[in-house]
């Protein structure tokens, strides 16, 4: 998009707004304040109320409470027991990242062990544990504070097994936040998920958003694909949301068909798994969720084609746990002599970290200062070791840059943001740089709070979204704010059965 002649070159504006004289002036004022007053951009709060702090338990007891429920289909015949599980970043427990495809190829061996009671068995160290990766944003919405929630749904491999690290991811942005989750006047302004290379969002007052409400959490309702590749159909582990609501769905008896009507295709889906935060203890009561570990996995897996259909007495139903995205930090930082262990060089960028990355304990992890972190995934199991997907730190929709889209089509149509490149505008016309006030930061590096936080409206103009980019040092305790994407907020638990 060329900027207007009128205005300053690095202020663009709309092409969906009036170009009329008074939406010019005001854009070159707003320009003109900007220049202003970058100074003072990062105590412009201080004349507004602060909402307080959260604590780290208010924190973990937000991401338990929003914590998704997802329907999964499973594609487990033909010797596959087991594939469709969730599972964490080290399940099989050798510390290497880059071995998770080739090894979770054997999953049907683990359950076969599990079967057998075969306690000696190398696969009874294994420690599938269903696992979501999560982060915290808090900040101040106007004098309200309002919080961004994400989760990342892991998957050891994809494409039917050709593929590693999977990794879908679901954001939920809640309002009117009061440190106690699910309190009177608080509510979900939007979520954002992830299909293919396409980000889906819906808001408030939409169809197909639907909660499954308890008395322990507000459970968004997802459907989660299995690992096909057939891409003229669900496939390869994308997300819907399930247009069925909470009461429709428990209403049926246990012996219909286990299905969710599924967002984008408005058809039936099939669904062999379903997937619980075991926080949740009203959520598990309610589904009958298990913990899956050595001991009864072999009792846990579906086995079922993906196109069959079953009752939803039949279907397998599991409890996950949290963890952060910030544990696999580390392992990308070039700093780490560890870090080609789990990743390439074929993929970089720099980002510049105001504060450590900090472990449970609050111990430095990644030190302050321009760091580079190396996100090609390494897979073992390939002769050129390169397994084809990039990490969670220079993905798009880790800084919300991202091009929200209403319609799940495929293949994508979506726009480019252009967020990094220092180009794509938020509602004031205003860019990352500007927000942040790095002017050096486009294609160069991410600033380590940069972050654009979406209405849950739609622009389909290329390099425009609606919403904010988030200013100033609104991360920091002062203006009510906390950037959780690199703090850790449970406590690991390496070895453990869940």
């Amino acid at each position: 998009m060329q900027p207007c002649t009128a205005l300053p070159p690095h202020v663009p504006t709309r092409r969906s707004s009036p170009t009329t004289l008074r939406t010019m002036i005001r854009a070159l004022v707003l320009a003109i304040f900007v220049l202003a007053t970058l100074p003072l951009i990062a105590t412009r709060d201080e004349a507004h109320a602060v909402a307080p702090l959260l604590t780290k338990t208010q924190r973990q007891a937000y991401l338990n409470y929003y914590a998704p429920v997802i329907f999964k289909r499973g594609n487990e015949n033909n010797a596959q027991e087991g594939r469709d599980w969730l599972t964490n970043y080290d399940f099989d427990q050798d510390r290497n990242y880059a071995t998770n495809r080739v090894n979770w190829l054997k999953v049907n061996q683990y359950v076969a062990a599990s079967a057998a009671k075969a306690t000696t068995s190398p696969y009874a160290k294994w420690r599938i544990r269903p696992t979501l990766y999560t982060s915290l944003i808090e900040y101040m919405n106007g004098t309200t504070k309002s919080l961004v929630l994400l989760y990342h749904v892991y998957n050891a491999a994809d494409k039917e097994g050709s593929e590693i690290h999977d990794w879908e991811r679901i954001e939920i942005v809640v309002r009117n936040v009061t440190g106690t989750p699910g309190a009177t006047g608080e509510y979900v302004n939007t979520s954002t998920i992830t299909h293919h290379s396409e980000d889906i969002i819906r808001k408030r007052g939409d169809s197909g958003f639907n909660f499954m409400n308890t008395a322990t959490g507000k459970h968004l309702m997802i459907w989660q694909a299995d690992e096909a590749g057939d891409v003229t159909a669900t496939h390869a582990h994308e997300l819907r949301y399930s247009n069925d609501t909470y009461s429709a769905l428990i209403s049926q008896p246990s012996t219909n068909q286990a299905e969710v009507e599924i967002s984008g295709k408005d058809e039936d889906k099939n669904v062999h798994y379903i997937f619980v935060p075991q926080s949740s203890s009203a959520a598990v009561s309610a589904w009958g969720a298990k913990p899956l570990n050595f001991s009864n996995a072999a009792t846990l897996y579906t086995g079922y084609d993906n196109e069959q259909t079953i009752a939803w007495y039949q279907t397998k139903r599991l409890t996950y746990e949290l963890q952060d995205l910030a544990d696999i930090t580390l392992s990308h930082w070039s700093g780490n002599p560890a870090w080609s262990t789990h990743w390439l060089s074929t993929t970089a960028g720099d980002i510049v970290l105001e504060s450590p990355v900090v472990n449970e304990a609050g111990a430095t992890e990644v030190p302050v200062g321009r760091q580079r972190f190396y996100t090609r995934a390494r897979d073992n199991g390939k002769s050129d070791l390169d397994g084809s997907r990039n990490g969670q730190l220079l993905k798009d929709w880790f800084y919300g840059a991202y091009s929200a889209e209403a319609d799940e089509d495929w293949p994508s149509d979506s726009d480019d943001f252009k967020g990094y490149e220092g180009v794509g505008t938020d509602n004031s016309v205003w860019t990352r740089q500007m927000a942040s006030g790095r002017y050096d930061s486009p294609s160069s590096y991410w600033w380590q709070h940069d972050y654009f936080v979406h209405d849950g409206t739609v622009d389909t103009d290329a390099s425009e979204e609606n919403g904010d980019w988030l200013r100033g040092a609104w991360y920091t305790a002062a203006n009510g704010g906390f950037d959780g994407r690199w703090v850790q907020l449970f406590d690991d638990r390496p070895g453990l059965e869940p």
